[in-house]
């Protein structure tokens, strides 16, 4: 999956709202940490999480993925009725039917010859959202395409405390949801382009994707609970990574020195370092900000992009690493040239 005549017009993100500390997690569910002599801050000490943001009650994915894409065709100052495709890519939905993408679609405004739909693949969904987009756009089947992410995670902080506070919870139940809680609320949104109608503007390479599918059962999520083998999804993940990382070297050209920043999928503390030391990255070009707002799915990747853009980190003729991967186990490593 490699592009040559794709681009990136718009790109933008929404922080939600509201914060919900780890402390405040911690200190509802105190009583069930006293009576399973849980004295660690699980959340805090080991998985670096300090909090994560969440919408106001009520908020659907299609809501915060509309103004994402809003923000996003600003950037790009084109109107909506030039979008050919628009793909949804979130974990989040607002039904099983219709599809996130219609709906948001329906809110923007789109035109009728404007492709609609939904790719779901937990956390990598959305870079592979981009690449469904990129093809059609190498093609010249359409001119822009907007890749929306909503993500709201209040339904499942809801349900899970509630069953971790029950007065019968096992030890092995509590620790098989407690990656739920690093979960977070967020929306991003892309606009990509064919090159020639935005020559000056970031382009989009393409990357690689390996698969690990044997190992589908190591974190299985509906919305409104998360089971996780946290260890095994770790050791399996960072595994795919290396493999991955191994294709896109030679894909893509790539040498871990030459490349001025990585945009890693934001899991944890743990996660985040494994993935660093396994591949000999430099820390100091991985952002990371699972610290304050926890694991936001596959909205991560565009809005570490969109933050580092927005501080002004990233410069003309940057090679920047897209690295994805989501439970499944799927993996995909792409390159921007910004």
């Amino acid at each position: 999956m490699l592009f040559k005549n794709v681009s990136i017009a718009g790109l933008a993100h929404i922080d939600a709202p509201h914060t919900l500390t780890s402390q405040e997690i911690n200190e509802r569910l105190k009583p069930t940490l006293d009576r399973l002599g849980i004295r660690t801050d699980v959340l805090g000490d080991i998985a670096g999480i300090h909090a994560r943001r969440m919408w106001d009650d009520g908020q659907q994915a299609s809501d915060v993925a509309t103004l994402a894409a809003r923000k996003a065709l600003l950037d790009a100052g084109i109107g909506v009725e030039k979008i050919g495709l628009l793909v949804n890519t979130s974990v989040s939905r607002d039904y099983l039917e219709p599809s996130t993408a219609s709906i948001v679609s329906g809110n923007l405004g789109v035109g009728d010859e404007c492709m609609t739909f939904d790719v779901a693949n937990a956390c990598l969904a959305f870079i592979n959202g981009m690449d469904i987009a990129a093809r059609m756009l190498e093609r010249g089947e359409i001119d822009y395409a907007l890749v929306v992410d909503g993500e709201t995670a209040n339904l499942v902080y809801e349900k899970t405390l509630e069953r971790m506070a029950a007065p019968d919870v096992t030890e092995q139940q509590f620790r098989d949801e407690m990656a739920a809680l690093t979960l977070g609320c967020g929306a991003a949104a892309m606009v990509l382009a064919r090159r020639e109608l935005v020559p000056d503007a970031p382009r989009y390479k393409g990357g690689v994707t390996r698969s690990a599918t044997e190992f589908n059962q190591l974190c299985r999520g509906n919305l409104d609970r998360m089971v996780t083998d946290t260890r095994m999804l770790l050791i399996e993940g960072i595994k795919l990574a290396q493999k991955t990382f191994g294709a896109a070297k030679l894909a893509l050209g790539w040498a871990v020195d030459e490349l001025d920043q990585f945009v890693i999928h934001q899991v944890s503390r743990p996660h985040t370092q494994a993935f660093v030391k396994s591949i000999g990255i430099d820390p100091k070009k991985v952002m990371t900000i699972f610290g304050e707002h926890g694991n936001i799915g596959p909205a991560s990747v565009p809005i570490v992009l969109s933050k580092l853009k927005e501080l002004g980190r990233l410069k003309k003729g940057d090679r920047i690493a897209l690295l994805g991967i989501g439970s499944g186990l799927n993996c995909s490593m792409a390159e921007v040239e910004w």
